[in-house]
């Protein structure tokens, strides 16, 4: 059976990964998203109920209210890991799937969008890791610009993760998001090459 090979790619807060994910797609790779999978995964009858459980005032009418348990775990080391305990292996098991499916379909690489594939430690599962960078100030005006956060509050959710520059330590390939979208493609294009992957 073909099994393909598994691309990570990952960044910091605000450097771009999503962009670089939907240029991947545009270049014809299949790239599972492990934040859109999370997503589905909490729109689970079950899931819903067991957060409601250990998270009470999360879930309203059915629905999973985000920002509420964001602010529950963030920066509550046991609470984090109860959720990651309900939502973790259900990702898991959906991204397995669908990893499945572009393996039937003879699918050359795969693409595992995980923001936090280094801490999560999946970075050993992976065949190469593409990590996205940009400086932490531009990462900082990104994030308040979408988000409305503050830049305390975007620098408080940078800390939390690893550190930008051991991201680029472990990294296969590197791309810099720090200047226009034309240069950016410039990157990918060279990623993939570097890859084996066409580009």
């Amino acid at each position: 059976m073909n099994i393909p090979r598994r691309i990570g790619l990952t960044g910091s807060i605000g450097a771009g990964k999503s962009t670089v994910a939907a240029l991947l797609r545009a270049r014809g790779l299949t790239v599972l998203d492990a934040d859109e999978q999370a997503r589905l995964v909490t729109q689970d009858p079950e899931v819903l109920g067991l957060l409601a459980a250990r998270f009470p005032g999360v879930v309203v009418d059915g629905t999973l209210d985000r920002a509420a348990l964001a602010g529950r775990v963030f920066g509550d080391p046991a609470a984090l890991a109860d959720l990651n305990g309900v939502t973790h292996p259900r990702v898991r098991a959906r991204m397995a799937a669908l990893e499945a499916r572009a393996a039937a379909r003879g699918e050359q690489a795969v693409v595992q969008d995980v923001p936090l594939l280094f801490e999560g430690g999946l970075d050993a599962q992976m065949d190469a890791v593409i990590v996205v960078d940009a400086p932490l100030s531009l990462r900082v005006q990104r994030v308040m610009a979408r988000s409305g956060l503050t830049e305390a509050e975007v620098l408080a959710r940078d800390a939390r993760q690893m550190p930008a520059d051991q991201k680029r330590a472990r990294a296969t390939v590197v791309i810099d998001n720090d200047r226009d979208l034309p240069h950016l493609e410039m990157q990918v294009d060279r990623a993939l090459r570097q890859l084996g992957l066409g580009g």
